[in-house]
């Protein structure tokens, strides 16, 4: 989860949807034990995480930086420096942090998808742009849901009904 804090999310399109599908992504990486990371850019001036998504996470998860992308920061690209295990990303800014984020993990060979419905900018135009330039980049682009039923796997198990309730 990349950057949700107060500052930046009042300044982008859509927060209530950056909100309830960072919501219902860490509740799904909460039922299947998913290792979640944090990111703060330069919290002294911009804030901590916003508080609907700061309580779903364990403090010992989140880092500060002030590099764009997570992975040029030391501490985050050793967490998130595993070759094999997919990385899923959303927050914001789309066309700043998530954009140099996932491309900079992309040249490095690992498998990248970013929640198109999760992430946001300033104005759309960015945000567009930013999908467009990511994709050509070799990362993959999924919605909120596609990620949840690929966790899932398959329907009828207690994951399955703890979490379509979230859905619908």
């Amino acid at each position: 989860m990349v950057d949700i804090q107060d500052k930046l999310l009042a300044a982008v399109q859509s927060p209530e949807r950056i909100i309830q599908n960072g919501k219902l992504l860490l509740k799904g990486a909460g039922e299947f034990a998913i290792p979640v990371a944090v990111s703060e850019q330069y919290p002294k001036g911009i804030g901590h995480t916003v508080s609907e998504l700061a309580e779903l996470v364990s403090v010992n998860c989140t880092y500060e930086k002030i590099e764009f992308s997570c992975f040029a920061n030391p501490s985050l690209r050793e967490t998130l420096d595993s070759p094999g295990r997919q990385t899923v990303i959303f927050g914001i800014e789309a066309h700043v942090c998530i954009l140099q984020t996932a491309i900079d993990m992309a040249e490095a060979g690992h498998d990248v998808t970013v929640v198109a419905d999760a992430i946001s900018s300033r104005n759309e135009e960015n945000k567009d742009l930013a999908l467009r330039r990511m994709e050509n980049a070799g990362v993959r682009l999924a919605s909120t849901e596609m990620v949840l039923f690929e966790w899932m796997g398959r329907a009828g198990t207690d994951s399955f009904k703890r979490l379509i309730k979230l859905i619908r």
